[in-house]
């Protein structure tokens, strides 16, 4: 997250600053314009849930080796 926070106000250093770092614990502070930044947290998979995604990503994964066919006109 820091290297792209900090590639981020490079690019953009209008909206959005470095403002403090500390060598010591490798910490940064970032400034960033209101609305220009958002994070979602989500709970921890229960053991079933992931029990549950991973059987369906082997049932499907099949899919991720077909080619993908064209129509020709």
């Amino acid at each position: 997250m820091k290297k792209r926070l900090l590639a981020y106000s490079r690019r953009y250093p209008t909206i959005c600053q470095q403002t403090d770092t500390d060598p010591e614990t490798g910490c940064m502070e970032f400034e960033i314009r209101k609305g220009r930044f958002s994070f979602r947290l989500t709970a921890p998979y229960s053991e079933e849930r992931r029990r549950a995604a991973s059987e369906a990503a082997k049932k499907h994964s099949g899919n991720l080796t077909h080619p993908i066919q064209k129509d020709v006109l």
